[in-house]
C-alpha cells in the first residue's frame, strides 16, 4: 500500500527504529527492495535521485513504484531524494510521490528556511511529506558534489530554527557519513545525534549509509536516527552478481536471465539492512 513518508516515518519515530529509504532506478531494483519488505515485513521507502530521474524519467519511477505499492502487504512511500529546485519538486507531487527531501542546505541558514518553508506549504497542501537537511553531508550523489573542505555538521541551534520555522516532517543531519564509498571507517557523531533528537522530536535522516558498520548504524538508531538512507551498497551487489554471472555465462545474452542475479543479490543487501535497522516485523498493516 502506498502511504506518505510521513506516516512510515512518524510510526519508526514513535517506536524507535530505523525504515530503510533504497534508491530505485529500474524495474530489477524495485522488484528487489518490495521482496525484501515482504520477506521481512518491513515498511519501507522507495526513493529517486535526480539520476534516476534523468534516466528512468519520472513516469515510469512513479508507475513502476505505485505497482509494486498496490501489490505489497507492507507500507510503501516514493520519495524524492535530494530535490534540489522548485520545478522538480512540484513534478514528482504531480506524479504522485508522497514524500519529496528539499535539499536548500547548501544555503545559508535564512535562505534554507525560506525556501523549505515555501516546499513545506506546497507540499502539505497536497498530502506530501517534506525532509529537508541542514548541514552539509560529504560525497557525491549524482549531481550533487560536496568536498571533504565544505562539509559540516549539523549545528542543534539550526536545526531547532529550521524545524520550527518551517514545520518539516523530517530531517537530514549531517554527523560524519558521506556520500559514496568510503576510504576508511566513517566516524559518528552519536552526541550530536542525541542532542538533535531531544531538542527536535521528530524523525532524524541519515544520509550516506552505505559502507557505514553494523554497530555504528545501530547505535545510530538508537540515538534516534529513524530513515537510513541507502544506495551504494545495492549498486555493489547488483554490478557483482551481474558480472559474475556473465563471466560464468558468456554465451548468455538474454537481459532476464543476466539482470535476475544482481536483483536477487540485490534483494539479500536489502533485507540484511532491515534486519540491521530494526524495521523487520513493523509492518503495521
Amino acid at each position: 500500500m502506498l502511504v506518505t513518508g510521513k506516516e512510515i516515518l512518524d510510526h519508526a519515530h514513535e517506536h524507535g527504529y530505523a525504515v530503510g529509504a533504497f534508491n530505485v532506478n529500474n524495474m530489477e531494483i524495485v522488484q528487489a527492495i518490495i521482496n525484501a519488505a515482504e520477506e521481512t515485513n518491513s515498511p519501507v521507502i522507495m526513493q529517486a535521485s535526480q539520476g534516476a530521474l534523468k534516466y528512468a524519467g519520472v513516469e515510469y519511477i512513479s508507475a513502476m513504484v505505485k505497482v509494486a505499492a498496490e501489490k505489497a502487504k507492507v507500507p510503501v512511500a516514493l520519495h524524492l531524494d535530494h530535490g534540489t529546485n522548485f520545478e522538480q519538486i512540484i513534478m514528482c507531487i504531480r506524479n504522485g510521490f508522497t514524500s519529496v527531501m528539499i535539499d536548500a542546505s547548501k544555503h545559508e541558514l535564512d535562505k534554507n528556511i525560506e525556501i523549505t518553508k515555501n516546499i513545506v506549504g506546497i507540499a502539505h497542501a497536497a498530502g506530501v511529506s517534506v525532509e529537508a537537511e541542514i548541514g552539509k553531508i560529504g560525497g557525491t550523489e549524482d549531481d550533487i558534489t560536496v568536498d571533504e573542505k565544505e562539509a559540516t555538521f549539523t549545528d542543534p541551534d539550526e536545526a531547532e530554527k529550521l524545524v520550527k520555522e518551517t514545520g518539516l516532517d523530517s530531517l537530514a543531519i549531517a554527523v560524519g557519513t558521506a556520500h559514496g564509498p568510503y576510504k576508511g571507517e566513517p566516524k559518528l557523531d552519536f552526541d550530536r545525534i542525541t542532542t538533535i533528537k531531544e531538542r527536535l522530536n521528530i524523525p532524524l535522516v541519515l544520509h550516506g549509509s552505505s559502507g557505514v558498520p553494523e554497530e555504528s548504524i545501530k547505535k545510530a538508531v538508537e540515538r534516534g536516527i529513524n530513515k537510513i538512507n541507502i544506495d551504494t551498497d545495492i549498486r555493489m551487489s547488483f554490478n557483482e552478481a551481474v558480472r559474475k554471472f556473465a563471466n560464468e555465462n558468456p554465451d548468455i545474452y538474454d537481459p532476464r536471465k543476466l539482470l535476475g542475479p544482481g536483483r536477487e543479490a540485490a534483494k539479500n543487501i536489502i533485507a540484511d539492512k532491515m534486519r540491521m535497522f530494526g524495521s523487520a516485523g513493523k509492518a503495521w498493516r
